[in-house]
């Protein structure tokens, strides 16, 4: 078998084994955030924990947490000196809600054809079960080039760590990892969970954006009251907190938190010149996300804003009556999910404490506030792009793509990549073929198979390259 022929023709051969896999896993509603499904999400583990020995791994494990259990697997290389990959990733998925949009049952995987391109809809097709699998593929096609020169083993020694509360917002990953640190060594980490900028521009991520959340309450009078008797006399939390809201931003989309920008890494001239060589259409974005407009901090473009840019946003609000017709009264209370995704350099505890001061300059007499922080958030990561690691990624995802140049992106998302690279202590580098329009996290979302199918291609060379790379110069 000859590259990079004989890892396509793999790959091609044996897809219905990926599909296959797909169909059964997928089937599995394994969501983090819903107590009732949480033996779901210990099911989807037993399976993918199966699914590894079936592939042939040595050691697979499935590792219980304080919360939803994660799966371990490894796979010794018989090459001395061979380096030590470990691979991210999580097998819990998202909510389906709302149920009504989806166009089948977000657990009944369905085939179809979308602008003559094959596409596979489930809830978790594209995050990130689809992307773990088509890791297990990419193995087989390498194991079986490796057959060919006397070799049964892959040629670095292999481990997965896949999480099942990445959808929950890790809370165990951390815990889980340090009590798991001798079992973790490793010389690189392979995040198997972004995408690409779209099906014939291969990129790879470089960083990925920090996230800390929190609720705002806002309480006034004791119970909702008559607006006739008391509207125009006493303070209404509603109006109030409407007036927060609308302070968060200044007219050209700057955020207002005290300290905001202070510690935001600018990207450099070189930086703005790669976002800019960025293929981007507008008119497809906007139909992505069904917006009729742009939006965000002036000076900046749209790729700037989403990878590059620290944000402010409303997630939800609401307060008094919101049945059919009227009622007339200044409600008791007011409501607000607010989030703030963070770039390199910016520290969580900075922009907490900004917030927290914002929300109490923002509080008018007669109004109480409380905040209340949904836990310590996820730290901002900006991997380095000329790094050995790095570089081998490159190779692999452009031997892929029949030779075009791999694009360095960052993703507007967040995760727990930063608290990997400082537990692990290893140079962190991005493998992901999901697609802008796949619709993760929200109804119909969907993979394009023939990219599942470069994943596993890229996979299979990455153990190669990385194989024959000096990681440490």
């Amino acid at each position: 078998m000859t590259e990079p022929d004989g890892i396509r023709a793999f790959v091609a051969e044996h897809a219905h084994e990926l599909a296959a896999d797909l169909d059964e896993w997928l089937r599995i509603p394994g969501i983090s955030a819903q107590p009732q499904y949480h033996p779901d999400v210990q099911r989807s583990a037993d399976w993918l924990a199966a699914a590894f020995t079936r592939t042939g791994f040595p050691v697979s494990e499935v590792w219980p947490t304080d919360g939803l259990p994660a799966v371990y697997a490894e796979w010794p290389s018989e090459d001395p000196g061979a380096p030590t990959v470990l691979v991210y990733g999580h097998h819990d998925v998202q909510p389906v809600d709302p149920l009504e949009l989806w166009e089948h049952p977000p657990f009944e995987p369905t085939l179809a054809i979308v602008d003559g391109v094959e596409v596979l809809r489930a809830r978790g097709a594209s995050d990130d079960k689809g992307q773990l699998l088509f890791h297990l593929l990419g193995l087989r096609a390498h194991l079986a080039q490796r057959a060919t020169q006397g070799k049964a083993t892959p040629a670095v020694t292999l481990k997965f760590l896949i999480e099942g509360e990445e959808e929950s917002g890790s809370p165990n990953l951390a815990t889980l990892m340090t009590q798991r640190r001798d079992r973790l060594d490793a010389d690189v980490v392979v995040i198997t969970d972004t995408g690409m900028l779209a099906p014939g521009v291969p990129s790879a991520c470089t960083g990925m954006r920090g996230l800390v959340s929190c609720r705002v309450d806002f309480a006034g009078p004791g119970l909702d009251l008559h607006s006739g008797v008391f509207g125009g006399a006493v303070p209404n939390p509603a109006t109030a907190l409407a007036r927060l809201v609308a302070a968060l931003h200044d007219n050209e989309g700057r955020v207002q938190i005290p300290g905001f920008y202070d510690d935001v890494l600018a990207l450099t001239p070189a930086e703005r010149e790669l976002f800019a060589r960025i293929p981007f259409d507008e008119a497809q974005f906007l139909r992505t996300a069904q917006s009729g407009a742009l939006f965000g901090e002036a000076g900046q473009s749209t790729l700037e804003r989403l990878g590059a840019r620290p944000t402010a946003e409303v997630n939800g609000i609401w307060s008094g009556y919101m049945g059919p017709g009227g009622k007339t009264i200044v409600p008791s209370d007011a409501h607000v999910h607010l989030s703030f995704r963070l770039v390199a350099n910016m520290d969580r505890a900075a922009v907490v404490a900004g917030v927290d001061e914002f929300v109490a300059a923002h509080t008018p007499a007669g109004i109480t506030a409380v905040v209340e922080w949904n836990g310590q958030g996820v730290a901002p990561l900006v991997v380095g792009i000329n790094t050995p690691a790095y570089g081998a990624l490159e190779r692999s995802i452009s031997r892929a793509f029949d030779g075009l140049p791999v694009l360095p992106t960052r993703e507007g998302g967040s995760g727990p990549e930063a608290e990997i690279e400082a537990i692990i202590g290893a140079p962190l580098v991005f493998l992901g073929v999901g697609l802008p329009d796949d619709q993760i996290h929200a109804p119909n979302e969907k993979v394009t198979v023939s990219m599942l199918h470069k994943g596993a291609e890229a996979a299979a060379y990455l153990w190669a390259e990385l194989a024959r790379t000096d990681l440490a110069a």
